[in-house]
């Protein structure tokens, strides 16, 4: 395991490559920004509005993806009154059982700053068996919403005739994660990153499951996108500084709720993520197991690149917060799913990566190396 020589990015998140300095690819691009004509970038991006304006159908020039958290907040607030475009806003809800009441209260903030909002609710019970399924076959219960949540925007661009699609930031750029098979703005490959694997959900079914069942998750194909002359593109491209600090400001300077909890329950400083449930934090705790880091060590990461943190400070942090996760909350998703906790555990034990993690006597893990220390070999 090799940490990021500026930041604290670890070499195994998935689909990264470090340059032969020892630096990941986010830092490599932030180290760039200074450099950047952003009038040349502000250009692209206009001829990009003028495309959505002279190609849709129904009365919205373009249509973004949004559950009403900091960043869907920013951006469609971004495209309204900056860019002055009519978006149609998206937004693939959690089934009743799983939605947080801050989730409501934030995507009815967003809707009251006058958007047009879809809301896309696939079957709870075809959901909670491919969740369920996905915990057990890849440790990671969002496999399949991420597919319903990613698939549900480009497939009703489609219907609507909305040929532009908003997107945030590119994941490439911002976390390293180079699946997506972009570095730029353009996201129309963005179903090839780590989770949604090519948009393809038959893996999912078993247990009784078919395709018919799966239809809010299967991604457009090649072919239709481009029939439909689909263009996705990534917001985040534009703007000098994307991070989860300066968006949840400014979401929350707009009526986003965000959280009180203690960093020690919820793995994350800031409490501007995951808002509208609680079990992503659950997954979070998940993803350290397997990678040896989550959402602490994403926050601190941004922080470093931007000045506003030390590398030092970041790695207490890691250390002290990083995938924390609350016995409530593994209690509530045991019992959604029902299944015991022991259960739970064993699943979770499953996937914790032993080349990263070694057990202690008291049953706990715990990383083998110092966080953001590279052993010499």
């Amino acid at each position: 395991m090799k940490y990021c020589q500026k930041c604290l990015q670890p070499d195994t998140r998935p689909n990264i490559q470090f340059n032969d300095e020892g630096v990941c690819p986010a830092c490599e691009y932030w180290s760039t920004t200074d450099t950047i004509d952003w009038d040349i970038r502000k250009k692209e991006l206009d001829e990009i509005c003028n495309f959505g304006r002279l190609n849709h159908s129904c009365g919205y020039d373009c249509l973004i993806g949004a559950s009403g958290g900091k960043d869907s907040t920013r951006q469609v607030l971004y495209v309204k009154n900056v860019l002055k475009m009519n978006p149609l806003v998206v937004c693939c809800t959690y089934p009743p059982d799983q939605v947080s009441e801050r989730g409501a209260d934030n995507i009815q903030n967003l809707i009251a700053h006058g958007f047009n909002t879809i809301i896309v609710g696939p079957a709870p019970q075809t959901w909670k068996k491919n969740m369920r399924y996905g915990f057990y076959k890849h440790g990671n219960w969002q496999r399949s919403t991420e597919l319903a949540l990613f698939t549900s925007v480009p497939r009703l661009a489609i219907v609507y005739q909305i040929p532009l699609i908003f997107w945030g930031e590119n994941p490439a750029l911002t976390l390293g994660e180079l699946g997506v098979r972009s570095r730029g703005y353009e996201g129309n490959q963005m179903k090839w990153g780590n989770t949604l694997a090519g948009g393809d959900p038959s893996w999912l079914c078993v247990d009784g499951v078919t395709d018919r069942d799966l239809l809010s998750y299967y991604y457009p194909s090649d072919e239709e996108m481009i029939r439909a002359k689909l263009r996705i593109v990534y917001l985040g491209y534009f703007w000098k500084v994307w991070s989860r600090l300066d968006n949840g400001i400014l979401a929350a300077l707009n009526g986003l709720d965000v959280r009180a909890e203690h960093p020690e329950y919820i793995g994350d400083t800031l409490g501007v993520e995951a808002l509208d449930e609680d079990w992503i934090t659950l997954n979070q705790m998940i993803k350290f197991r397997k990678f040896g880091f989550a959402r602490v060590t994403e926050l601190c990461c941004e922080e470093i690149r931007f000045g506003r943190m030390k590398r030092e400070e970041g790695i207490a942090l890691v250390e002290k917060y990083d995938g924390k996760c609350s016995d409530k909350i593994i209690q509530d998703f045991c019992e959604y799913l029902d299944i015991s906790i022991a259960e739970f555990g064993q699943v979770v034990d499953s996937f914790t990566n032993k080349d990263i993690f070694v057990r202690s006597t008291n049953g706990s893990w715990k990383l083998k190396q110092p966080v953001g220390v590279n052993h010499v070999r």
